[in-house]
């Protein structure tokens, strides 16, 4: 496919219609002679200096009952330092191919041509996306184009993403070389302790790209700018001064005795007896991630900001005691303002130093690898601080958007989150935020990214008073951002190019189809996409009906509504659910109970055992059946009460609700540790059993009456009785594989603070329903059944023995499964037996459950 040889020449940006004939000035039938069509296809049009865009929501599948879901210094010298490059960046022709997708077409591949642009695929996956195939084709050739451009000239993707290397300030073996994109300066210094803040001895020199440069000799061998000092870019535009902080600073601080002082960036190049070396190799990809989302700084349970190292040193083993193989990092980047978690980034490639140098954060990684964690970063390229002095909108001094970070007008702000947003057309745009991404992977060891705000970028709308019911036209049509897409497209595909196992996650609530299907099919390349209705469902329960109320039906589809070609993490609560003026579903549940009745040594108060109860089953239907990993904020896994509210003028800029409190679950007689072991014991299960990456997925029974929820995911029987009071005495319960099957996990057990009301020794064995191979003669369209006790507000997950091994002492059983701490017995209260309804089938399997479920307890609790 060859590129466009016009150099400047831009595809038409799709805009929204009404925000294009406003933005351009045009009537009409002016955008109609351009090619821009008003029943949502287009035609391509060439622009000089516009740019492109289109959008639309995916149908999501549910799981019917039995289909299954794929669910201070002297004077320096200056010198002169050649340009960074030579000669404008044109279009070129495209140099690599592309492969379809294995479940598509096998160790073949396709050369980038516009035929194949054309037969892209994702129209084998879903045949519905071929109406859309105009706009499909239009930002794959975006996406080719593009690509092609930056191999042409900067020698290819991955050299174009060392943009850190180049930029900002590096130092190398005859001196120190700064440099900095900003068209809009007419003249520029670097400025800093190393001289005095006097600029007039570093003039910087500007190429014809923009780029500002200087190489400053070293002073008696030495690098003029000592490591660990501080530096700004000074730059005149329009008759003023300013300084800031450079964009490719990797370490910004600030006086912290000075109310609103401002930061200062840092050159930190320490030398190599002071370089954190990683010791320990990344480990493996998992075939389904387990994900444990933290913030450093309220990771203490001081009120006060924590520091890398002591969350290396106190929380990673605790996390990797609860059985999770990745940890997602929150708040990395450097923000000025605490209480935005993070996500107005001021400067991109700096750590936060709040909680310590860029060392601090390296040794955090590797003691991560070390214990086998993978580690993600939760990276914000959607937008970026609206500050001037101490982030990158300082460099927006009143420029057209092709000079800058950012678009211009209201196309480059986000109203509702007061922040600039990135012109992903701009060459030099696309060089800060691919390097940004190779920067953490190469220099700190990330495994991979969860982007931030995706929703945001792929629209003009931004997703602002928008709701996506799932029809197709809602995504692919001019609201789509195609520029944000073709940069998220590059972005995976060099992710996934400089680490093949990267895993990179999208937190996106609209849905769009293929976000998460490799690029080289027509996809964006996302690993997994965050499963957001998921929360949402579990808050509009908990606050706005009764248990009576709650839809078997409707919680099961919102778990199994998802493209079954495109993962997803799924997460009952995460960071969002129990920001201030929200609760953790633990404190939902329990509210002001929390603070008095937690106590082991009193009987449960029955807000206290319904909240428990269902704290464990949320949590645990959430990762069996929403998904293909699991998500968990910090300390909800033993059920942290209350909320995060980070220090603000509003509360007096208090920490208490800004840290956790794990004396809580550590304090034994306190009843915080059965919800921990309990979270143990369900990423345990899945270490064992692998049913999160597993593609078989059938829900059989959504009982309404009964509010019970039968479901196989993996090898995995799963029983979960909503139901407030009632027992079921032999439930019947329907299955694939016939044979023998025992208790893996149960949320009943007295370990898990439950009432041992089932026996974990027990055989149920399977009978046959109807004609094999015959759905519709079967029970609940399952081949075979057994039956169960199945008491109120539980979930239990059953196991196919194999009783070939067990023959030859290979078996297991549930004990050896359920890896957790073991807890003091205790007993059922009278008062839990008499608030109960029982309904039997007159099952002996079910009496002998029961019977044994309290005979043979102290097995329960290994």
């Amino acid at each position: 496919m060859d590129c466009p040889p016009a150099q400047g020449l831009r595809l038409i940006h799709l805009l929204p219609l009404f925000l294009l004939r406003h933005s351009l000035g045009m009537p009409r039938a002016c955008l109609l002679s351009m090619g821009i069509d008003m029943n949502g296809s287009f035609r391509f049009a060439c622009e000089r200096g516009a740019k492109n865009t289109c959008s639309s929501p995916p149908i999501l599948h549910s799981s019917a009952r039995v289909a299954p879901i794929l669910v201070a210094r002297t004077a320096v010298s200056a010198t002169r330092i050649a340009p960074l490059h030579e000669t404008p960046p044109p279009l070129s022709k495209a140099k690599s191919k592309f492969a379809t997708a294995a479940t598509v077409q096998e160790d073949k591949t396709m050369a980038a041509s516009k035929d194949d642009v054309d037969h892209l695929p994702i129209y084998k996956l879903d045949p519905k996306l071929e109406k859309f195939k105009d706009h499909f084709s239009y930002r794959m050739k975006r996406y080719l184009d593009q690509k092609c451009a930056i191999e042409k000239n900067e020698g290819c993707l991955e050299e174009f993403s060392k943009g850190y290397l180049k930029f900002g300030i590096n130092t190398n073996k005859d001196g120190t070389v700064y440099r900095e994109w900003a068209p809009a300066a007419q003249e520029a210094q670097l400025i800093g302790d190393f001289n005095d803040w006097n600029g007039a001895n570093h003039q910087m020199e500007k190429d014809k790209f923009g780029v500002w440069s200087i190489k400053i000799d070293h002073v008696k061998g030495k690098p003029a700018i000592p490591h660990n000092s501080r530096v700004k870019f000074r730059f005149r535009h329009g008759g003023v001064w300013v300084d800031r902080i450079p964009a490719w600073i990797r370490y910004a601080t600030v006086d912290a005795s000075k109310f609103g002082a401002p930061y200062d960036g840092v050159h930190w190049d320490p030398p190599a007896s002071e370089r954190y070396m990683f010791k320990h190799p990344r480990p493996l990809k998992p075939d389904a991630p387990r994900i444990y989302e933290a913030h450093v700084g309220m990771s203490g349970e001081k009120p006060a900001v924590s520091t890398y190292r002591e969350f290396a040193d106190n929380v990673l083993p605790r996390i990797r005691a609860n059985n999770y193989n990745t940890v997602q990092l929150m708040a990395v980047m450097e923000h000025s303002y605490y209480a935005s978690f993070g996500y107005h980034v001021t400067n991109f490639f700096a750590v936060s130093s709040r909680s310590g140098t860029p060392e601090d954060l390296k040794y955090l990684v590797d003691k991560a690898h070390s214990l086998g964690l993978r580690v993600l970063m939760d990276v914000v390229h959607s937008h970026a601080s609206n500050n001037v002095t101490d982030g990158l909108n300082g460099y927006d001094v009143g420029q057209s958007t092709q000079e800058s970070y950012f678009h211009t007008g209201d196309r480059g702000y986000h109203k509702l989150w007061d922040s600039r947003l990135f012109n992903y057309a701009n060459w030099e745009v696309l060089r800060f935020l691919l390097s940004n991404l190779r920067y953490w992977m190469d220099e700190f060891m990330f495994d991979g990214f969860r982007f931030d705000g995706v929703t945001s970028m792929l629209y003009h709308h931004h997703g602002i008073n928008v709701g996506f019911t799932g029809n197709y036209k809602e995504y692919f049509n001019l609201d789509t951002d195609v520029d944000a897409v073709v940069y998220m497209m590059l972005a995976n595909h060099l992710m996934h190019s400089i680490l093949p196992e990267a895993t990179v996650v999208a937190e996106d609530v609209s849905g769009m189809p293929v976000l998460c299907r490799p690029v080289d099919e027509g996809g964006v390349g996302f690993d997994y996409r965050l499963a957001m209705a998921i929360p949402d469902r579990w808050i509009d329960y908990l606050k706005n009906k009764e248990d009576s109320e709650w839809s078997m039906g409707e919680i099961a589809h919102t778990l199994t509504n998802r493209r079954y070609t495109e993962k997803c993490i799924a997460y009952a609560e995460s960071h969002d659910q129990s920001i201030v003026g929200d609760k953790t579903i633990a404190f939902l549940l329990m509210d002001k109970e929390m603070y008095t009745g937690m106590s082991d040594l009193q009987p449960a108060s029955p807000t206290i055992d319904r909240g428990i109860a269902l704290q464990k089953m949320i949590h645990f239907i959430t990762m069996a059946l929403g998904g293909d990993g699991y998500l968990n904020f910090m300390g909800n896994e033993f059920g942290h009460p209350e909320w995060i509210d980070f220090p603000r003028e509003g509360n007096n800029w208090s920490y208490d609700k800004c840290r956790r409190q794990w004396s809580l679950v550590d304090t034994d007689h306190l009843r915080y540790k059965y919800m921990n072991v309990f979270d143990q014991a369900m990423n345990a299960l899945d270490e064992e059993f692998s049913f999160l990456s597993s593609p078989k997925q059938i829900v059989s029974d959504m009982n309404e009456e009964k509010k019970v929820i039968v479901f196989e995911r993996g090898d995995l029987v799963f029983v979960f009785n909503f139901h407030p009071k009632k027992t079921y005495d032999g439930y019947k319960v329907g299955c694939d594989l016939p044979g023998k099957y025992r208790v893996a996990l149960d949320s009943d057990a007295f370990v898990f603070g439950g009432h041992g009301r089932v026996g974990h020794d027990v055989d149920h064995f399977t009978s046959p329903e109807g004609v094999p191979g015959v759905p519709e003669t079967n029970f609940n369209n399952r081949p075979n059944s057994f039956k169960v006790l199945s008491p109120p507000r539980t979930c239990v997950a059953y196991y196919r023995v194999d009783e070939e091994a067990e023959t030859t002492g290979a078996g297991k059983t549930s004990p050896e499964i359920i890896d957790v701490d073991a807890s003091p017995l205790k007993t059922p209260t009278a008062t839990t037996e008499a608030c109960e309804e029982r309904e039997s089938t007159k099952d002996v399997s079910g009496k002998k459950g029961r019977k044994l479920g309290r005979q043979s307890s102290d097995k329960s609790t290994k």
